[in-house]
Formats: structure tokens, sequence, C-alpha cells
């Protein structure tokens, strides 16, 4: 295996990338490189797929199938050799169907259809053993001796930010909200690493482009989440316990959330959530059900222990699972594109098998205190008060403006998230959302103008919601986003925050701060690109020593 898609990368053998027989994250070697087969035939099917477009025939099947399958290589999302195997095997049927498209259109249009190459005609073994024998030339490495390593990590940029994008496509597809800009933004990322492309000012403004994609993504997954489950509102969130039954639900999938809320109401089962499910309890269609009970734990990279306590199921949506324990590994269970060998995954909507056994099992013995965090501050509630924002910043009693969030992890150098916001002096306003938040969203801020000093947008495709805000409060001042008295420090995980850096770069917003350490995939050259045309950096040592610097260059 070669993998350094995410923060945790290890450095094996010198190397900055997991390359031995098992990943940081509990992914083991062969899993991983049948993940990169899968990518590869991806690409196939995107080859065929860009010029069954370019001649007006799309195929829906295909394009939701690329989101889904790109889904399902995101760090901690599926960990299950045999349903890559199956799921190649669908690839493969898919790009097929996709080629006699192409070829049936072209010829329509009076063309003769072109022979592709690359992973458009690449052929998987017949079983695992054989899939496995072929993964070198699917890996992200592969062919760096002609393409140079500067020219891998922006493709590895693009990939990865590729992979975010169908994570979220996904998640606003199953809620009924999908674009057409993003199934194209994918298909034309991934026909474009098919080929042997290396330019680096090419290779740049494709991962701008994808970041633009993303922002259409994040937009349909607003949009589903807002006409489902209503708009946000500032909403208090019970942290401890509720005597009684109890399932807890992980992940970021608020459809699989609502789901098991109507498959548990009347039955006396009190439901939490974890993790990016947070924000949940700022929807009024989530809210309404008397027994979402609160949040239980904090991070994903905490679960092992937490879910070990909860005495009840525990439902992983998506994204982010790790090495289930013994303690309750008979009590999790997967859905969607999640997966881990010899764990129960549901499909389809018949959730009674979890029901049956949170009434089996124990729950809570007794009712913790009731101490609350507040969650809900979309766009919609923030811009509801712009005007005694805008009014405190023309007082100067707010004098800046801090996002700090993005995703967690167990990797050392984060908690300077957490000195960072609580160093903020106190006529600043820190912006959150993603799990990042949890290493400081239970600590006491107060108040500024009437207003809570921590504002939790949401999770971290609520990125949009963010943007929003920035854009209108610019507006409003007649300036544009980087001359707001705001800064952005951003905690990275995995291949969703790869998509929202690519994001932020492609709309213009520069000065960004990222840690707690830059992407492996990185090269210095590429860095320096960065912080000649975006000015980003890392985050420094010192959390107060970037607080003065992000206040002066605001100054």
């Amino acid at each position: 295996m070669f993998c350094y898609q995410c923060e945790q990368t290890q450095f094996d053998n010198g190397i900055a990338a997991c390359t031995g027989t098992r990943g940081a994250c509990g992914k083991d070697a062969p899993t991983s490189d049948l993940q990169d087969v899968l990518i590869h035939v991806c690409k196939g099917i995107a080859q065929y797929a860009v010029k069954a477009r370019a001649l007006g025939a799309t195929d829906i099947e295909a394009d939701r199938f690329l989101l889904f399958a790109v889904f399902s290589t995101l760090t901690n999302v599926n960990f299950d050799a045999a349903k890559f195997v199956t799921w190649i095997g669908d690839a493969v049927r898919i790009r097929t169907k996709m080629k006699i498209a192409y070829e049936a259109a072209a010829r329509a249009a009076g063309q003769e259809p072109e022979l592709l190459a690359g992973p458009a005609t690449f052929s998987p073994g017949a079983d695992q053993a054989a899939i496995l024998a072929q993964a070198k030339e699917a890996g992200v490495k592969y062919n760096v001796e002609t393409l140079g390593e500067d020219a891998i990590g922006l493709r590895a940029l693009l990939l990865y930010a590729v992979k975010g994008v169908a994570a979220y496509g996904h998640h606003a597809s199953v809620l009924g909200e999908e674009r057409d800009a993003v199934f194209a933004g994918i298909e034309r990322a991934l026909d474009k690493l098919a080929s042997n492309e290396a330019d680096l000012g090419v290779l740049l403004e494709e991962a701008l482009e994808i970041g633009r994609v993303n922002f259409a993504a994040m937009e349909a997954l607003d949009k589903g989440n807002t006409t489902t489950f209503g708009t946000p509102t500032p909403t208090p969130v019970r942290i401890n316990p509720i005597k009684g039954k109890a399932i807890l639900v992980s992940g970021h999938d608020l459809k699989d959330l609502l789901a098991i809320l109507k498959a548990t109401e009347g039955k006396g089962i009190n439901v939490y959530t974890h993790g990016e499910m947070l924000p949940a309890h700022g929807y009024p269609n989530l809210k309404a059900f008397k027994h979402l009970a609160g949040n239980y734990g904090g991070a994903w990279q905490d679960q092992q222990f937490e879910f070990a306590d909860f005495p009840g199921p525990v439902v992983l949506t998506s994204n982010c699972l790790i090495k289930p324990q013994k303690k309750y590994s008979e009590r999790l269970w997967t859905l969607g594109p999640v997966g881990w060998p010899g764990i129960k995954h549901l499909d389809g909507d018949d959730f009674s098998p979890i029901v049956e056994q949170a009434l089996q099992l124990p729950g809570f013995e007794n009712d913790g205190d009731d101490k609350t965090i507040l969650t809900g501050f979309g766009r919609d509630a923030v811009l509801g008060v712009a005007d005694k924002v805008i009014d405190a910043v023309k007082s100067g009693a707010i004098k800046h403006f801090f996002l700090v969030g993005g995703c967690d992890g167990a990797k050392s150098g984060r908690n300077y998230f957490t000195d960072f916001a609580d160093n903020a002096p106190a006529n600043t306003v820190i912006l959150t959302l993603g799990c990042g938040k949890y290493r400081f969203n239970k600590h006491d801020f107060g108040t500024i103008g009437g207003l809570p000093r921590l504002l939790d947008i949401g999770q971290c495709n609520d990125a949009y919601s963010a943007l929003i805000i920035a854009t209108k409060l610019a507006e409003a001042f007649g300036c544009g986003v980087n001359d707001l008295p705001l800064s952005l420090i951003v905690s990275w995980f995995e291949q969703k925050a790869a998509a929202i850096l690519c994001t932020l770069l492609a709309l213009g917003v520069r000065h960004i701060k990222l840690g707690p350490s830059l992407p492996a995939f990185l090269t210095p050259a590429l860095v320096g690109v960065l912080v000649e045309k975006f000015g980003i950096s890392g985050i420094g040592e010192d959390a107060k020593a970037d607080i003065a610097q992000c206040m002066t260059r605001a100054a």
C-alpha cells in the first residue's frame, strides 16, 4: 500500500506515507490497494462519460455510482476488502455501459468514436488476488519517474478534493438534491487524472475548478438539509444522558437520523447524536422529535471508549469509523458506504433490528446533569442579527472574527486550536464548524453585543454557510471578503477538508492558516506556490502569536 491522503499519515521507512501492512486509520494493505483499483476503473468511467456528455448523452446510474464509489474510498469509511472487489466489478459493468453510450452518441452525431486508453481499457483480474497483483498501476505514485513529484502532489490534491466532493454530492443526492454541474465536474477531474497531465499550471487550475464544483455540491447539500429538515435555529443541546433505552447515531447523514427517529418514536428509546451529528439539534424537523435527547461524546477519534461506554446500539451513517472494539462490536451497525468486516450492515429502510436491539439492551440507569451547549448558528441565524453585528464592528465592540474549525483528529498538535479559541480576545467572535469544535465548544466564552462569542455554524459541509455569512458581511461593509476583520484557522484531517480548501482558494480567500501539519502530498515547491498565490501558511507553534499576527494584518 501507499497512502498519504489524510493528516494522520505515518512516516514508514522515512517515507511520508502509510506503506506497511496497515495504515494509521486501520485500513489494511489489500483494502487500500483495492480502493486504488476502484478509483482507477472510475477514471475509466469518467473518460467515456465526459465524451458522452459532450454529445448530450448522460447516465444517472453512472453519475450516482461515481459519487458512492469514490466516497467509499475516503479515510475511515469502508474497510471491507470484499466490498471493494464487488464494487470494482460494478464499476467495470458501468464503464462498459458508458462506452456503449458514448459510441452510440458519437455515431448518431456522424462521428467515428475515439479509441480510448488507460483506465478506459484496464481489465481487473478475476478475483481479489489477481486484482491486487495489478494495484501498482492504479496507485497514486504510479509513473512518478515521468511525471515528477510536484505533478504527483498536485494530482493527489485534485484526487482527494474529488473524493470530498463525491462525499458531499452523495449526501445531497440521498436528499433529492442533485446537480449536473457536480456530476460533470467529478467526471472532468477524473478524466484529467486518467491522462498523464503533468503541467503544474493546468493541474492547479483543475484543483481550483473542483473547488468551484464543491461549492455547488455544498449548496445542493445545504438546500437538501434545509428543505427536508427546516432552517437551523440556535438551540441548546443536552450533553449528558437521560435515564432509559438509547441509540447513538454518528457520522454525517441527517436523513438516516430522521429515519431512526421515526422508527423509534413512541417506543421509549432516546436517540443521541455523536460527532458531526451534533448540528442536527438545530433543525426544526429533527428537534421536533422529543426523544432526540441530546449529544453524547465528542469527536470521532474518541469513539472507541465512548462507544464502549454507551449502553445501546451505535449507528455509523458515514465517515468516520475506526477499528471496532470487542466491547461494542455486537452493538455497532453501519449504513450506506460505511463498512468493516464482520460488523452488521443495514441496507434499505427497515431499522427494526436496531430498534429491537435497543429495547433488549439496558440503556442508561440514571440521569446526568442538564448541562447544555449551543448549536444551530447557520447563515440565516447569523445574518438575522447582521445589523447588530455590523453596528458592533463599527463601534469597535467587535474587533475581529476568527473561524476556528474543521476536522479533529488524534495526532499531536491539535491542542493549538483549543489554545487559539481560549486566548482569542474578549472583543472577538469565534465561528466554528466541523468536529474540531469539540476541542473547545464546552468552554464558556461569554457574550458580546448580546450574542454568544462562540457561534457553532454546523458540520464541515456548512463551510458553505460560513462563506455566505462572510460574503454578505463584506457586501454590507462595501469591501471584499479578504478585507473583513476575519481570519480562517483551519484544522484538516481527510478529503472533505481538501475539497473545502480548494473551494476557499477558488473563491480567492487568502491568508488561511492550516494545521496541525501541512499535507504530506504537498511538496516544498507546491507549498511555495500556495504561499505565493494564496498566502496560505501552516499554523505556528504559539497560538497567541498567531492571534496577534491575524489582528495586526486586519488592522
